[in-house]
């Protein structure tokens, strides 16, 4: 979550830095040996730029990781590319971290690939007994925050980062806290307010955003008694804020005060899957515990619960202009009675 104190602020070889890291890590050779034959070839794919520009690893875009995983659709499975890209992946995701690079161009891409690659696939299957003992592990406040959200509200990740203060209501009567919220929860008590509009690299609220939101319309989502009470536990602690958004997520570490990214949430989840068997480098959706699975956790359950898909699909903001006038023109009638009444027990 915190960029290493005293790390380079560039390397000759980035490939043959990370690969010297993960084996003080412990990584086995073998290990090794796969993360080098597939980051190598990464490396020789971006190198050759169509047009003549001089592009490494370090200054490969989102656009150069598409395009190499585009390419290795012509002889791979589905599989085999997921896991290749998880490789190149966790090394952007680690130089990053370190401060050898500025950004992951590749966690969007993996995001992507997460939700469209395998529209259907068969995951894990975790019981809500299961899931409750998973977030009664984590004791870091900000982070049983950040998983218990994503778990009650089915967001994506993008948009649980880039929730400020101000989109949640919330009554705070125990801490010496307050905030004006949007105009949009006015007579909404306890709820959040994700919107359609934050999108990478625009400036919303005052500051310049790295992830998007992809609703089709804003969102407000009840905010239930567990939700609330890990969020107070949060509030309580929580650090002040360098930007002015706000930001309701901030980093406790050596980022202290900055909105957590989206890389953040995701090493949040791995740590905590794979201290409970849930998540395997290399492994794919129907392994691994993600972020994503949260917001699929969230489908199956409250679906299979209500029974009320148009509900669902408003929550996770996958909704039509006639969801949108069915469910939300009577908000505390319709919406909020049958999250309240179905949601799963999580503490």
């Amino acid at each position: 979550m915190a960029t290493e104190a005293g790390a380079p602020e560039s390397v000759e070889d980035p490939i043959a830095y990370f690969l010297d890291e993960q084996r003080y890590h412990g990584k086995s050779e073998r290990t090794l040996d796969a993360y080098e034959r597939v980051l190598r070839e990464f490396e020789a794919f971006v190198r050759e730029d169509p047009d003549g520009r001089e592009v490494t690893p370090e200054t490969a875009s989102r656009r150069e990781c598409m395009a190499w995983v585009h390419s290795l659709r012509r002889g791979h499975e589905p599989s085999t590319i997921a896991t290749y890209a998880s490789y190149v992946n966790r090394f952007y995701d680690y130089m990053n971290r370190v401060g050898v690079f500025e950004s992951n161009p590749m966690a969007l891409v993996i995001e992507e690939m997460n939700e469209s690659i395998d529209t259907n696939p068969t995951r894990r299957d975790i019981s809500v007994e299961g899931m409750r003992s998973f977030v009664g592990s984590i004791p870091h406040p900000l982070e049983r925050a950040v998983v218990v959200t994503l778990l009650k509200t089915g967001m994506r990740v993008g948009e649980l980062c880039n929730l400020d203060l101000r989109d949640l209501e919330l009554s705070t009567a125990e801490l010496d806290c307050e905030w004006e919220p949007r105009v949009a929860l006015d007579r909404r008590p306890n709820s959040l307010y994700v919107s359609a509009e934050p999108a990478r690299g625009d400036v919303v609220n005052g500051e310049e955003r790295t992830a998007s939101n992809k609703r089709k319309r804003d969102t407000v989502i009840p905010v239930g008694d567990e939700l609330r009470r890990v969020l107070i536990e949060w509030l309580a602690i929580r650090p002040d804020p360098v930007s002015p958004a706000n930001p309701l997520f901030l980093d406790t570490g050596e980022s202290w005060g900055e909105r957590l990214t989206p890389s953040d949430v995701r090493y949040v989840v791995e740590k905590h899957a794979r201290e409970r068997g849930w998540y395997r480098t290399g492994g794919g959706a129907a392994e691994n515990v993600t972020p994503h699975y949260f917001r699929h956790f969230f489908t199956t359950h409250l679906r299979d619960r209500t029974g009320d898909r148009g509900v669902v699909k408003y929550l996770r903001g996958d909704v039509a202009s006639d969801v949108i006038d069915t469910y939300t023109h009577n908000w505390g009638d319709r919406v909020r009675r049958v999250y309240e009444a179905n949601v799963y027990s999580l503490l």
